[in-house]
């Protein structure tokens, strides 16, 4: 262990704290809202601290229109307060607001290996049949700054969803490196936390896609600024099979658009899918889908109203980001100060 290191008096346990981002690209949908700003909320009554970001600095790994990335920042932080996060009880903030993020990111970029990045599968799936080298080194190192951005708050979980589980598998690769080159315990190997039935919300016009705000179709996804009237068109529209609803999870299986408005109205409505599925056995989708439709109506149109209102008045969203962007950095300077005591750097400056 180098003198520096052994100077930081590195943590062997790790305060419980949940961190999780997103891309402020527009068009927030049901998924979201079910897949994670409604678990979001949950976690804040449990007593573990939680930080909620907009990840603007990701979004910027392909071009963006600046006023429109800001438009799009506020967007999210107005769903997530929306959605019933309290900003007082939460950190909320937008990413490009704490430089720690960065600065953590860059020795994540000299920690991580070529071999690990260029087996992403979001990477490869971005640039298949394409030509890689036109592509931004920002959209491959990216990763790397996902994984700063979990750590520099020495998080110990983050809500994933199973398309997101390799972005933190290699948050945890990072950690257990960075430690063993340091020869500390510095960084918590971090936990998924993957709950809920509608963690991946299915497309209503493909039960066997997830559900997009890039799909063509506006048709396909339920977006949170959709009004009621909206809302209810798009269930009513919603593909489905000609089979009345089954009596049992089990006949769900082979029945994607079923087994995806099942899975809704059981996230919706706070009950296991077995108690829906016993509800309406036997059921037509033509009396199915109204019920499903004033659910959703019920549930998104008080989100959409509230979204409206904040999204009237910017300068206060502005000003709840840059609170909680205050907060995160309270939290995240001292960790970036002792990686930089660890990693040999001379801060005296700084003291």
């Amino acid at each position: 262990m180098s003198s520096a290191a052994s100077a930081v008096q590195t943590p062997k346990t790790f305060k419980p704290r949940i961190f999780s981002g997103i891309q402020p690209s527009g068009g927030l949908t049901l998924g979201n809202y079910l897949g994670a700003l409604k678990r979001f909320v949950e976690k804040q009554d449990e007593g573990i601290e939680t930080i909620y970001c907009m990840v603007d600095m990701h979004a910027i790994t392909v071009w963006q229109d600046p006023a429109k990335l800001r438009q799009q920042t506020r967007e999210g932080a107005a769903a997530f307060i929306a959605a019933g996060i309290d900003p007082k009880r939460s950190i909320l903030f937008n990413q490009s607001q704490v430089g720690a993020h960065a600065e953590l990111g860059w020795i994540f970029n000299c920690v991580a290996r070529m071999g690990w990045m260029s087996r992403m599968t979001q990477w490869k799936d971005k640039t298949a049949g394409k030509n890689a080298e036109a592509e931004s080194l920002g959209l491959f190192a990216y990763p790397a700054l996902m994984a700063a951005d979990i750590l520099v708050y020495h998080a110990t979980m983050v809500p994933v969803g199973e398309d997101q589980k390799q972005h933190l598998e290699l948050t945890r690769d990072i950690a257990i490196k960075f430690n063993h080159d340091y020869g500390v315990d510095f960084f918590p190997v971090v936990e998924p936390l993957i709950e809920g039935v509608a963690t991946k919300v299915m497309s209503l016009r493909d039960g066997t896609k997830k559900m997009s705000k890039s799909d063509p179709s506006d048709q396909s996804r339920i977006n949170l600024t959709d009004d009621a009237d909206m809302i209810a068109a798009k269930i009513r529209k919603a593909k489905t099979d000609p089979e009345p609803l089954p009596d049992s999870v089990e006949g769900l299986k082979d029945r994607p658009e079923a087994k995806n408005l099942m899975n809704i109205y059981s996230a919706l409505s706070d009950q296991p899918v077995a108690d829906v599925v016993a509800e309406y056995a036997g059921t037509q989708f033509g009396t199915f889908k109204p019920r499903l439709a004033e659910l959703a109506v019920a549930k998104l149109s008080p989100i959409t109203t509230e979204m409206n209102r904040l999204m009237a008045d910017p300068a206060e969203i502005d000003r709840i980001l840059g609170d909680g962007a205050d907060r995160a950095d309270a939290l995240a300077r001292p960790i970036i100060e002792q990686v930089y005591e660890i990693t040999g750097m001379i801060r005296s400056r700084r003291k």
